[in-house]
């Protein structure tokens, strides 16, 4: 390590002497998760409840950061490296990489955020040409110790030289070809003797020096690789896929080692409290024999189900259903856990509160609360609107006709369809290219992470619920199948092969079902969720298991129903729409967008009145649309009845009822080319050619439109009057709010504003009917924010339009950025996420919490919401609930995620309240 004497400020801005940066594991608890990382964090937490976790220490995730910034560590890392490994040498009685009894260690990262596979582990360190035939006598087991010093060989060449990691496994496939054998457990110690000095070989040819025999040396670079592991670009695309702030850098835990490659008596697996993939309660894991832990989460070697242990080694297994007792009910979660068993002695590896798929999160939090571990209130914590979306995805339709060829494991839940491939660069060009893929592996590793984010779904060969594409998978929310034995996978040769000799080529459609681990060919028809039959009131809470899941859904969402501030309304432009949304749990309609009503044989209408040289051609266009717009609104207030609906005034960028002035071209061409009659098509073409623009977007739209277009407004405004005055009339109660779009300046809004009031007395006249029709407008321009205190005067309500805000503020045409920039932006990490997607925060956010502040100075009763597609975004509605509007608007099919999220919102703020 480094031995620079310069200072470097820490993160929080102290000198590094003033810094402690490493911690023994008695020192810390899960609450220093930030400086310790989830896994550092938990080890202590662990150790201080008295579980068997091998002793050992945590470097800070403030070491890497200092790291990470400067290029080198705190200079006084290594005084309490030293210090803390003394210490841990005088507690395990032998020194690290002592000749005749060597202290092992393992180096591992452990991030704030789980981040599985993504960065990097050395396990061993201590091993040399000495020291393992010190481990060899101590051990009384000459095999295992030279398979321990072939697995740090073959881990530190990857992970801390660089050296490719095929190069080390095709020796080893080399050498169990060599001995006739399949597996790495039946290799002899003098196999795995000549393996080490082929090993040590690759090295020195690839990483252009020796296999370090110093223990020391090799600890200090295994620590220094996991901090440069932080920035790897797995992590980076990880944490970009899962929105983990980049900053946070990592910590490093240096612990003793245990064996669990030692004989048939010891092993290591991983173990769940509850079933990660459905919630319920029982045994769950994997477990396998003479094996170290990277061996399970590799999947390389098929595990047995953890409830075997209790008849290999009952002892160990009685002991560790205890811990995980002990273990939950501190946690008050589902807990992720680690361990090995070395000679019959359970030692605690790692616990964290796992990942779990969508369905299970609901049915824990549900049963949490049954049992009294957790309130309300921090249920709602644990699931996300994330989640309900997933549940909310269709499913396979079980009534089909199906060619089922193979069952692995059901990872995690899901219908995936989609063409086979076998690697990841495959899966991410195919798919950009709009198709989709399954991505086929015999195992998953790190590496690829970016075909898995590009895949709709998983399916490998080998490994179980804990193997890393299980792990990784449900972090994502990915259908995933995996240890589907029965499948022959070639990558190599680009197919695998079923049961029966049937073989499927890359490009081949295949189905995976990760809710029962069914692989089927071809395409499996489709059907909507429970969860979607739920909200559309087609199912109700049951016995069965599918009712079991709408059952915790039910009790969530009525959790956040009670909790919410938010009012979620509806993002809808007819009654079917409308309908809909009511039944799943909209509160009002927020944005009718009227410009959608005049599409198919109505456009014709729309652009004779755009392109009217007369007043009376203008009076006749406005005469036959009339009665349709009020049709509209009547069904559209009929569906909503005694709920708001806002209505905004029609808002097309012009091109869109205007003929295509290229096609117009042609056809005034050809005509003239033919000497045919053409003054009507002439005439359009001037027309077209007066009106035509260079950018729409910003063009003649909106209020623009209503003021340039006589009549075209007032039309609108008696119409949803005179629909009002329809509804009420039938003993309705209609509640109709004109919003008027695109206002730049208050003096747009006070014209059709006053245009709008006379046309609605005048309604009000003629049918005898009390009329109160809120008048509002978009806030979807800079200047229309940043002028938010002029133009409440004369706004009764403000809707935020964020999706031509975003555009506005950023200077981006959203239908040609998303597909030529944003891709890359992303991949360079500029964007965490498109802000078409989450709301900018710093940029599009200040202006919408300025305009509020504004608006509601000058108008405190004014009427606040969102509109654009933000008002469905689970992190965008808590950024609404923040700055104090009173609804968001979205889909209907996204109003559950939004309820929800507004409940866990409102529990958020009371938390930060108290606190």
């Amino acid at each position: 390590m480094s031995e620079n004497k310069d200072l470097h400020p820490t993160t929080s801005g102290q000198s590094v002497e003033d810094v402690k940066f490493v911690y023994d594991f008695t020192e810390g608890n899960k609450d220093l998760k930030d400086l310790l990382g989830g896994k550092g964090a938990n080890l202590a937490e662990m150790t201080n409840l008295g579980l068997p976790v091998p002793p050992g220490f945590t470097i800070t995730t403030e070491a890497c950061k200092v790291y990470l910034a400067s290029g080198e560590e705190p200079p006084a890392l290594r005084d309490e490296v030293s210090a803390h490994l003394a210490a841990l040498e005088q507690k395990m009685g032998k020194k690290l990489g002592q000749p005749d009894n060597p202290l092992l260690v393992s180096v591992r990262s452990g991030a704030k955020f789980s981040m599985p596979g993504m960065m990097d582990t050395v396990l061993n360190i201590g091993l040399s040409d000495e020291s393992v035939q010190g481990l060899a006598q101590q051990a009384g087991d000459e095999r295992f110790a030279w398979d321990s010093y072939r697995r740090l060989i073959q881990m530190f060449g990857k992970t801390v030289l660089g050296v490719d990691g095929d190069l080390f496994e095709e020796a080893l496939d080399k050498a169990k070809a060599a001995k006739k054998v399949t597996v790495d457990t039946d290799l002899e110690a003098a196999d795995l003797k000549k393996l080490v000095t082929t090993f040590k070989k690759i090295v020195k040819k690839e990483a252009g020096r020796e296999f370090p025999q110093d223990p020391r040396e090799q600890m200090d670079l295994a620590i220094k690789a996991v901090f440069d592991s932080w920035n790897g670009e797995r992590a980076k695309l990880y944490r970009r896929q899962e929105r983990i702030p980049h900053d946070l850098g990592t910590a490093v835990n240096v612990c003793s080692m245990v064996f669990g490659n030692l004989g048939p008596d010891s092993g290591t697996g991983v173990a769940f409290t509850r079933d990660p993939a459905s919630g319920h309660q029982g045994v769950y894991g994997d477990y396998l024999q003479n094996a170290q832990g990277e061996d399970v989460v590799a999947g390389i070697r098929n595990t047995v189900p953890l409830a075997e242990l209790e008849k290999i080694d009952k002892k160990s297994y009685d002991q560790l259903m205890q811990i995980m007792e002990t273990l939950e009910n501190h946690y008050k979660d589902l807990c992720d856990i680690e361990f090995t068993i070395e000679r019959g002695q359970l030692w605690m590896l790692q616990t964290r509160v796992g990942k779990r798929t969508a369905g299970a999160a609901f049915r824990i939090a549900t049963q949490l609360v049954d049992q009294g571990l957790i309130d309300e209130t921090e249920a709602l914590q644990r699931v996300t609107g994330a989640q309900l979306a997933q549940l909310m995805f269709p499913r396979f339709d079980e009534q089909a006709k199906v060619e089922q060829v193979a069952r692995g494991i059901a990872a995690s839940p899901g219908a995936a369809v989609g063409k086979a491939v076998f690697d990841s660069y495959t899966a991410v060009k195919w798919s950009r290219s709009g198709e989709k893929v399954i991505l086929v592996r015999r195992e998953t590793n790190p590496d690829d992470l970016d075909g898995m984010i590009a895949a709709e779904g998983i399916l490998t060969s080998r490994g179980g619920k804990t193997s890393h594409a299980a792990v990784v998978a449900r972090g994502m929310g990915k259908t995933c199948v995996c240890g589907a034995e029965e499948l022959e996978v070639d990558t190599k040769r680009r197919r695998m092969t079923v049961p029966g000799g049937h073989v499927v080529e890359e490009g081949d459609v295949i189905s995976i079902d990760g809710s029962t681990g069914k692989v089927y060919l071809g395409e499996v028809p489709v059907v909507p969720s429970p969860v979607v039959e739920y909200f559309e009131g087609r199912m109700h809470p049951g016995a069965d298991d599918a009712d079991e899941l709408v059952e915790a859904v039910h009790r969530m969402m009525a959790f956040a129903d009670r909790k919410r501030r938010l009012r979620v309304r509806a993002n809808a432009d007819n009654a079917e729409d409308a309908l809909r949304a009511r039944r799943f749990g909209a509160q009002g309609i927020g944005l009718c967008r009227t410009e959608h009503m005049f599409l198919g044989d109505r456009r014709e209408l729309v652009e004779r009145l755009i392109l009217a040289d007369t007043e009376e051609e203008r009076e006749a266009s406005l005469k036959a649309l009339l009665p349709l717009q009020k049709q509209d609104f009547v069904e559209l207030f009929e569906a909503m009845d005694g709920l708001p609906v806002t209505i905004r005034l029609l808002d097309p960028p012009l091109h869109e009822f205007l003929p295509d002035i290229t096609e117009l071209s042609v056809r005034v061409a050809l005509a003239e080319a033919r000497q045919e009659p053409h003054e009507n098509e002439l005439r359009l073409l001037q027309a077209v050619h007066r009106l035509h623009e260079q950018n729409p977007m910003l063009g003649l739209r909106g209020v623009r439109l209503g003021l340039v277009v006589p009549g075209l407004f007032t039309m609108q405004v008696r119409a949803i009057a005179e629909a009002a005055a329809e509804r009420k009339a039938a003993k309705g109660d209609p509640r109709a709010e004109i919003m008027i779009p695109l206002v730049g300046t208050v003096q747009e809004l006070e014209i059709v504003r006053e245009e709008a009031d006379q046309v609605i007395a005048e309604v009000q006249a003629a049918t005898g009917t009390q009329l109160k029709l809120a008048i509002g407008t978009m806030i979807e321009l800079p200047r229309a924010a940043l002028t938010a205190g002029q133009i409440a005067e004369a706004a009764e309500f403000f809707s935020f339009g964020t999706n031509d805000l975003t555009q506005t503020v950023w200077g981006f045409s959203r239908d040609d950025v998303e597909a030529s920039f944003f891709t890359a932006y992303l991949e360079k990490g500029i964007f965490g996420v498109s802000p078409f997607e989450t709301i900018d925060k710093d940029g599009v956010g200040s202006l919408v919490k300025a305009a509020a502040q504004a608006g509601r100075a000058t108008r405190p009763d004014l009427k606040l919401g969102v509109c654009g597609e933000h008002g469905g975004d689970p992190e965008s509605v808590h950024f609404f609930h923040e700055v104090g509007l009173d609804y968001v608007s979205c889909s209907p099919f996204r109003i559950p995620v939004a309820r929800l999220e507004a409940g866990r919102a409102a529990c958020q703020s009371e938390g930060s309240d108290h606190r």
